[in-house]
């Protein structure tokens, strides 16, 4: 597995790309992109890009992980 470069959510842009959601993940950039076109991930699209609102993107892991119980 990768290991992310970032060490804490504030080290995160406000939106991120596929790009670095693969980083924050350690996940491969293709995994991310089929991420991204899941039905609950909080992708938005912008013209031809898909990004993902820090804030959004935080809130899925802590769902996803147990992290908000």
């Amino acid at each position: 597995m990768k290991e992310s470069i970032y060490k804490n959510y504030d080290e995160l842009p406000l939106f991120l790309n596929a790009a670095t959601v693969a980083k924050v993940l350690g996940i491969a950039p293709s995994s991310s992109y089929e991420l991204m076109h899941e039905k609950d991930f909080p992708a938005l699209r912008i013209g031809n890009r898909i990004v993902v609102p820090k804030e959004a993107f935080i809130h899925w892991v802590e769902q996803h992980t147990g992290g908000c119980e």
